[in-house]
């Protein structure tokens, strides 16, 4: 492998350890918020039938509202994240001199998987 050869599979390795963190940071960002929004709809739950005050109901409600808005927001940027990863490992597959066994671009494709269901 040539010296440029050699710097472009590096760019092309970083790009792809790049693009895998930020989808794979994302679907756990969405996934907590998914939980937090769960535990707070089940808090909402006890403080409705337990009839709480005023105060802690509509706190809950406020806080399992801006959970929701979190959830949207990340669920949208995931989408485009994995979106990219997607074509940037067809596009390395397709252009690349990139080992087609390579770790990083292996990695890329399970973290593609398992964020994409």
């Amino acid at each position: 492998m040539t010296q440029k050869a050699s710097d472009t599979a590096a760019i092309i390795r970083r790009q792809l350890k790049i693009k895998t963190g930020v989808a794979q940071r994302l679907w756990k960002e969405n996934r907590s918020y998914q939980k937090e929004e769960e535990d707070l709809t089940r808090k909402l739950d006890k403080f409705l039938a337990d009839a709480a005050e005023d105060w802690d109901i509509k706190n809950t409600r406020n806080m399992l509202e801006e959970s929701r808005k979190l959830i949207a927001d990340t669920s949208k940027r995931l989408g485009n994240a994995v979106q990219d990863l997607r074509e940037y490992i067809i596009g390395v597959e397709r252009d690349s001199n990139l080992d087609t066994g390579d770790d990083e671009l292996a990695k890329a494709k399970g973290v593609l998987e398992e964020v994409s269901v």
